[in-house]
């Protein structure tokens, strides 16, 4: 899951994003509505926490732009203002969901993995062969045999899976497993898929296309 933090205040800004990271999530942060169209012009976000009170571009703006752009992210609209027309007036803009500040972390975690559950994606038990991969609780087995992943391999495997078959390429698991703050020339994709094959054992399960990616 890959999430966009807009908020001006940077300090509560970065204690969402570790708030989220330390629950798997990919996070990038940006401070203002600029930034934050330009980072949704870029990658793929399945949840944008948007600041609604933004300096320079309003958050409505950002929300609007969005909506109009076609983007396929989920908005959760955030907000100092607590009347229900102000709660109404975002749901209107195009938001999906309107949390109030101050806020409790463990809601805001409940409510984005809530909206990302909307976004079109593969099912919450996925199967291949005799690899069973348990989304919903993290847990994967082969066989009878469990077989424990950090969140970055299970991220990876996740998408592998998700395929189906097609190729993904090393470019997109950065954009979906990892934020933007890990280096696009790191060789950290080729050493999560090292440690994912040993893991999941023989026979394997990972192919190596080359020049293009991976398969399962």
């Amino acid at each position: 899951m890959r999430i966009l933090v807009v908020e001006d205040h940077v300090e509560l800004a970065e204690t969402v994003a570790d708030v989220l990271r330390s629950e798997g999530m990919a996070v990038d942060v940006a401070t203002d509505g600029q930034a934050a169209l330009a980072h949704a012009g870029i990658y793929p976000y399945d949840v944008i926490v948007l600041d609604r009170d933004l300096p320079g571009v309003h958050g409505d703006d950002v929300c609007r732009h969005l909506v109009a752009g076609g983007s396929r992210s989920r908005v959760l609209m955030l907000t100092a203002a607590g009347r229900v027309e102000d709660r109404v007036d975002g749901l209107e803009l195009g938001a999906d969901d309107y949390l109030g500040k101050p806020f409790a972390f463990a809601e805001l975690v409940a409510r984005v993995r809530a909206l990302s559950r909307r976004v079109p994606s593969a099912p919450p038990i996925m199967r291949r062969g005799d690899l069973t991969v348990d989304r919903a609780r993290h847990r994967v087995t082969r066989g009878s045999r469990p077989v424990s992943l950090t969140r970055k391999e299970f991220g990876v495997l996740e998408m592998l899976l998700a395929a189906d078959g097609a190729v993904v390429s090393a470019e997109q698991l950065l954009e979906h497993v990892w934020d933007a703050s890990i280096d696009p020339f790191s060789n950290i994709v080729s050493v999560t898929l090292a440690r994912l094959r040993r893991k999941l054992g023989d026979p394997p399960l990972i192919e190596t296309v080359v020049g293009k990616g991976y398969r399962m």
